[in-house]
C-alpha cells in the first residue's frame, strides 16, 4: 500500500507500524531539522525531544478530558494496539491494522478531532497536524524496542516516575487489566495487545 502527503507512506498489508502525530501548532516549522542534517530516525528523535521539552503551543492532551476522548478512539479502531501514550501534545501508537493505515489514521484524528473541538468550543481551525510520521516494524527486537519507547515517554519527559504510573498509557491500561477480575467477555476494537 502506498500513500503519499509530503511523506511517501509504504506499507505490507499486516504490517506492525510504529505512528507518531502532534497537535496543529505544537512544533512550529521553523522547529523541524535543518534539511539534510540528519536522516528519518535523527530527525524524528530530535523533533521528539523538543516535543517533550516543549511548552510552547497548544497542549490540548494534558486535559483529561481530552486525553480520554483519544484513548477511547484508539480503543475502538480496527487493529490491534500494542503500545500508545498521549503526550501533552503528541501521541505515539505501535499498531497491526486490520484496514488502510490511511483509512485507519482519518479515523482516529477525524473522529478524536471533532469531539475534542467540541469541548475546546473550537471550529475552523486544524486541531491535529496533518502529516503523521510513521515506521514499518520489521523484527520483533525492534518492536520491544519501539513498546519500550512509546511506554517510557512519559518517564524520560518528567511526567511519572515509572510507565505503569503515566494514566494516558498502554502500561497503565495493562497495570489496570491485570488487576481487574475475568469478564468472561471480549472487548471489541482494537483492544491492547502485547508482543509482536
Amino acid at each position: 500500500m502506498r500513500h503519499f502527503r509530503r511523506l511517501p507512506h509504504i506499507f505490507d498489508e499486516g504490517s506492525n507500524l510504529f505512528i507518531t502525530w502532534h497537535l496543529a501548532g505544537s512544533l512550529p516549522r521553523e522547529r523541524y531539522p535543518p534539511p539534510g542534517k540528519m536522516n528519518s530516525g535523527a530527525a524524528f528523535v530530535w523533533m521528539d525531544r523538543y516535543m517533550d521539552a516543549s511548552g510552547d503551543g497548544p497542549l490540548w492532551l494534558a486535559r483529561e478530558e481530552i486525553a480520554k476522548i483519544v484513548e477511547d478512539v484508539l480503543h475502538r479502531q480496527e487493529c490491534d494496539l500494542h503500545a500508545y501514550v498521549i503526550m501533552p501534545n503528541h501521541v505515539h501508537v505501535l499498531m497491526t491494522p486490520s484496514i488502510s493505515p490511511s483509512k485507519l489514521m482519518q479515523s482516529i484524528k477525524g473522529v478524536s478531532a471533532r469531539e475534542a473541538n467540541k469541548i475546546l468550543g473550537i471550529s475552523g481551525e486544524s486541531f491535529w497536524q496533518h502529516e503523521s510520521y510513521d515506521h514499518v516494524v520489521r523484527t520483533a527486537e525492534e518492536f520491544g524496542k519501539i513498546q519500550r519507547y512509546i511506554e517510557n515517554n512519559p518517564v524520560k519527559a518528567g511526567l511519572s516516575a515509572t510507565p505503569e504510573a503515566y494514566r494516558w498509557s498502554s502500561a497503565w491500561w495493562r497495570e489496570l487489566q491485570l488487576a481487574a477480575p475475568p469478564s468472561g467477555g471480549e472487548g471489541s476494537g482494537c483492544g491492547t495487545q502485547d508482543g509482536g
